[in-house]
């Protein structure tokens, strides 16, 4: 049983520093990843010196992915994860990425066969019982509405399918969280501005930090999963910042 007082929908409240209210969020955070995108895998394997790939890999098979299983990888961006379980499941054509963002998809690599599709988490363009494994990496603070995603994924896998979410979440030490802090509000933005062409990119990273920190707390994403249906959740850590949702539909 969940505890309702726990259900979260808006991943995080409005930030206003970025947008005017609250309904154009996902408008900005559209575009500014669509002007940024020729940026963004440089300025990532900056901020993670280059350990982000590993991560990935050992991430989704340890949450279960293997090969021969037909992948949804939501919010991909430029392929990070797609990449990854491409390599794991042994046929690229049977993995799939949905993203709103058509320039990050643009400047995609990903293998030959890998679809990439416009779309969001709330509404995912493929049929019920799509999946054996939908996966997301690091956009979880970029939904509109975690209940309706939440959804939408149980209806895009099959019966007994897999669920892995990708997140960063604030330490809870108050000293980790200020260096943290320290890192990706302040230095990470101002080493972007010495390799991204975009000025903007610097934006997207405080944004980046911002949502981390304002995020709803990993127990309300457990039990919101919890309450749409999802069985078996469970949240690994890693390295205190790096969680791990995993779930069975």
């Amino acid at each position: 049983m969940t505890n309702r007082e726990n259900i979260v929908r808006e991943p995080h409240p409005p930030l206003l520093e970025y947008y005017e209210q609250e309904g154009n969020r996902r408008q900005w955070v559209t575009r500014i990843f669509d002007d940024t995108a020729g940026d963004y895998e440089k300025v990532v394997r900056l901020m993670d010196f280059g350990s982000g790939s590993r991560y990935r890999l050992r991430a989704l098979r340890a949450a279960g992915l293997l090969p021969g299983m037909r992948v949804v990888d939501v919010g991909t961006g430029t392929g990070m994860v797609a990449r990854e379980a491409a390599r794991i499941v042994g046929a690229p054509e049977l993995v799939t990425g949905i993203d709103p963002s058509t320039g990050m998809m643009a400047r995609a690599q990903v293998p030959a066969g890998v679809t990439l599709m416009e779309g969001s988490a709330e509404q995912i363009p493929l049929p019920d019982a799509h999946a054996d494994f939908l996966c997301m990496g690091y956009a979880l603070r970029h939904i509109s509405d975690l209940a309706e995603a939440f959804q939408e994924f149980r209806r895009v896998l099959k019966p007994g399918g897999l669920l892995c979410i990708l997140e960063i979440t604030a330490p809870r030490s108050r000293l980790h969280n200020f260096l943290l802090r320290c890192y990706m509000r302040n230095i990470v933005p101002a080493l972007s501005r010495l390799v991204a062409r975009h000025t903007h990119t610097p934006t997207l990273m405080r944004y980046y930090w911002d949502t981390i920190e304002a995020c709803a707390p990993p127990e309300q994403v457990v039990e919101t999963l919890k309450h749409v249906g999802f069985t078996q959740v469970r949240r690994n850590v890693q390295a205190g910042i790096l969680t791990e949702y995993r779930a069975v539909n």
